[in-house]
């Protein structure tokens, strides 16, 4: 006769029964993971014989030991020493490219991506580095979108030298959108691609769940959004170092494209693909 019940529900074993099993994660520098027992969030700092340290978005540092314990989005994993960590596995680059074997960087193309400050030049460079040193993209800052015009002005794209250009806070009736509109209306449009996230800086392109936290914080009209971020956070905001300090700290949470919002993903890919596309005549680069 058929057992409809199965096997000893008191057998041994039965607790692991349908667990989901932790994989091992080397405890790379700046990998953000969640201890399981009490929800501390924080990115890897150091490693100490066989302890991790993480800080957290506050700048608090606690050690833990490697091993069993933690999650990455939402799953279990085991932090190992990345020296432990599987070789010769097939390497990614932080955007999700396959990373080129002892590949050479080229020499640069006359084409540029251009962004509006060095906190999106650096978190450009964090994630596509690889890529664009593959590709010979140059990425340059502005100091504003206001200053597009007169770099336009004084070296003019054309076909063999292509911009694109990376905006903050474009959307309807912004000061960004206003001046972007206008440029397009001028003469540089066919070698010339604008894009722009929503956001108010390029901090807030990198995702709440990278930072530890729920969302980012609203910060009132009137105050310098940069520092209402620092003291919504606890950090100090009353020198340029101070704001500095704090775009490191950001930054240190970003390890790879998953740590980024799609609307500043797709866009800095679309600059990327505008910027390499082959001059009509010559052989293309672009995996």
């Amino acid at each position: 006769m058929d057992d409809r019940y199965g096997s000893d529900v008191l057998a041994a074993g039965w607790r692991e029964r349908g667990a989901k099993v932790a994989v091992d994660v080397p405890a790379d520098r700046d990998l953000v993971v969640e201890v399981a027992v009490d929800g501390f969030c924080g990115a890897v700092t150091r490693i100490e014989g066989g302890q991790v340290e993480l800080e957290d978005y506050r700048g608090r540092r606690r050690l833990f030991p490697l091993g069993a314990g933690f999650m990455i989005d939402g799953e279990p994993v085991r932090l190992v020493h990345p020296s432990k960590a599987a070789a010769g596995a097939t390497r990614r680059t932080a955007s999700g490219s396959f990373a080129v074997a002892d590949a050479r960087a080229r020499t640069a193309l006359p084409s540029r991506i251009l962004v509006e400050g060095r906190h999106d030049a650096e978190l450009v460079e964090k994630v596509w580095g690889d890529d664009l040193r593959v590709e010979g993209v140059v990425v340059e800052y502005l100091q504003g979108v206001d200053l597009l015009e007169e770099l336009l002005t004084e070296a003019p794209p054309r076909r063999d030298r292509r911009y694109g250009v990376l905006v903050d806070h474009l959307v309807p009736g912004s000061k960004e959108t206003r001046i972007v509109e206008q440029i397009l209306r001028g003469p540089h449009g066919p070698h010339l691609r604008i894009v722009g996230h929503p956001y108010i800086d390029v901090w807030q392109c990198v995702t709440p769940a990278a930072m530890g936290i729920s969302a980012w914080p609203q910060i009132p009209r009137g105050t310098d959004w940069k520092t209402g971020i620092c003291r919504a956070f606890g950090w100090p905001a009353d020198s340029q170092a101070d704001i500095a300090h704090a775009w490191k700290r950001i930054l240190s949470r970003v390890t790879t494209y998953l740590d980024l919002e799609p609307s500043l993903l797709g866009r800095v890919e679309e600059l990327i693909d505008f910027v390499t596309e082959p001059v009509a005549g010559s052989a293309g680069t672009r995996r």
